[in-house]
């Protein structure tokens, strides 16, 4: 076997990995991509936080294809495994035992039994006291998703960064991705008035008491004042944190279903999330991103980016907690 200075000779650590901590550095060209190299495994006896893939868009209004999304973010991500976090140089690994769940597979000829799918596999995770991070899909997923984390946690806060509220209303519950928080809301799994909804940048009659930083009000105000509101607004309550991908101006995120111009920069997204440290954030994902729409992966990166930055949260949390 020959020795690569800086480079795990044996390779496809997502199967060889002895351990869920650590960082092993590989040819980010080649191997078995899961998210950020980390171990393939169901058995979560050891993980503080599990990735997992909903490869659903069934759910749209616009353009398919986030059923690609999973594998395009994990395989964009194998060009953040091999340093440390920036800008804190944190080894997130050597943190946080991460394992790559891999993907729920759903029958595409039984469509309503979709949610209850979703819901049952994250059910699932949390029951061995594991926290999520989700790679969709199209934004309806996080509806189940959020289903049971109340059931775990009791009624959270939700920290949205999307362009669209998804909170429209309609007299019938529909698997819909832009109504799914309408009837979370209704339905007490999360709380409105604890709940931040950041970039919006569609019109929508009624607010059903989010609280909304509309993405002029991010562009004139900066990321600092937003991440002032998010944590005046979330408090200490337990937060879900959802990322559309299309929060970002389509000049970074081509790559979504519905693409809305005037959106945020990665740099505002970042410091958003960066912000957001020490919050009780329980669960997370990062949703939308559709490959076919995408220019040189540059989409499926910025989710990846932000995914890692999610689990950048929760170690920093674990640390906080350790004291």
């Amino acid at each position: 076997m020959t020795e690569i200075s800086g480079v795990n000779s044996a390779g496809d650590n997502a199967f060889t990995a002895k351990s869920l901590y650590g960082t092993d550095v590989e040819p980010m060209y080649s191997g078995a991509t899961s998210f950020m190299r980390r171990k393939y495994t169901r058995d979560l006896a050891e993980a503080d936080v599990a990735i997992s893939g909903i490869p659903y868009d069934c759910a749209v209004t616009g353009r398919s294809g986030t059923r690609l999304g999973p594998q395009a973010v994990r395989r964009a991500s194998s060009n953040l495994s091999w340093a440390p976090h920036f800008p804190s140089g944190l080894d997130v690994f050597e943190v946080l035992a991460v394992a790559d769940y891999g993907d729920l597979v759903l029958d595409p000829g039984e469509p309503m039994r979709v949610p209850e799918a979703i819901e049952e596999h994250a059910r699932r995770i949390l029951a061995t006291d594991t926290a999520m991070l989700t790679l969709g899909g199209d934004h309806f997923v996080t509806y189940p998703i959020l289903k049971a984390h109340a059931e775990k946690h009791g009624q959270l806060a939700l920290i949205q960064i999307d362009a669209h509220s998804d909170t429209w209303e309609e007299d019938q519950q529909r698997i819909d991705h832009g109504t799914m928080f309408y009837h979370a809301a209704k339905q007490g799994i999360i709380d409105p008035s604890a709940s931040a909804q950041v970039g919006i940048r569609t019109h929508n009659d009624k607010t059903h008491g989010f609280n909304i930083l509309h993405a002029p009000w991010v562009h004139e105000n900066g990321p600092e004042a937003v991440v002032a509101e998010i944590r005046r607004i979330v408090g200490n309550r337990k937060a879900y944190l959802t990322f559309d991908i299309d929060c970002l101006d389509p000049a970074f995120a081509p790559g979504t279903g519905t693409p809305v111009t005037g959106g945020l920069t990665p740099h505002q997204a970042l410091t958003i999330l960066r912000g957001l440290e020490g919050l009780d954030i329980v669960g997370a994902d990062v949703v939308e991103v559709s490959p076919s729409y995408d220019i040189s992966d540059i989409t499926a990166l910025a989710g990846a980016t932000m995914a890692f930055e999610m689990l950048y949260l929760m170690a920093r949390r674990k640390q906080q907690k350790k004291g």
